[in-house]
């Protein structure tokens, strides 16, 4: 159950602390960038940042599964988390199979302004799921101590 547990909250810890990285301290701070360097750096996080986060998700279906059949932790907490965090894998697939996709493929051919569009769109998918993510972290932390 402690190696379980570990590894579910290691991979939450990456998914939500990194995207509350890039959206309140990577992304002011490259705001003053031209639109080529601050999109070329964007381009090389998500191109690091994401696979990794597709990992976090593997790890947080694996365990999660794990300790709700496996061992039967259950409850109106378990549920709530569960159900967020899966729309949060949902968000994270649509946001990785269409605006990333566009946006990589703008990069490539050097259209800056089709690339910040998209940069833009992934922006507000990030604060969603960010949103969410503090959420699921709530619950998954205190929900069992609610009445």
């Amino acid at each position: 159950m402690a190696v379980a547990v570990s590894l579910h909250l290691l991979a939450v810890l990456f998914w939500v602390g990194g995207m509350g990285f890039a959206y309140f301290c990577l992304r002011p701070s490259a705001g003053h960038l031209e639109p080529p360097a601050r999109i070329t750096l964007w381009h090389g996080v998500f191109g690091r940042f994401l696979p990794w986060v597709g990992l976090a998700i593997l790890v947080i279906l694996a365990t999660g599964v794990y300790m709700w059949k496996g061992l039967g932790i259950d409850g109106p907490h378990v549920q709530a988390m569960m159900g967020l965090g899966i729309v949060m894998m949902l968000i994270y697939g649509h946001l990785y199979f269409a605006p990333y996709r566009r946006f990589r493929r703008a990069v490539a051919a050097a259209d800056w302004p089709t690339a910040g569009r998209q940069l833009g769109q992934i922006r507000w998918i990030v604060l969603v799921n960010l949103g969410l993510g503090i959420v699921v972290v709530v619950i998954g932390a205190g929900g069992r101590y609610w009445p």
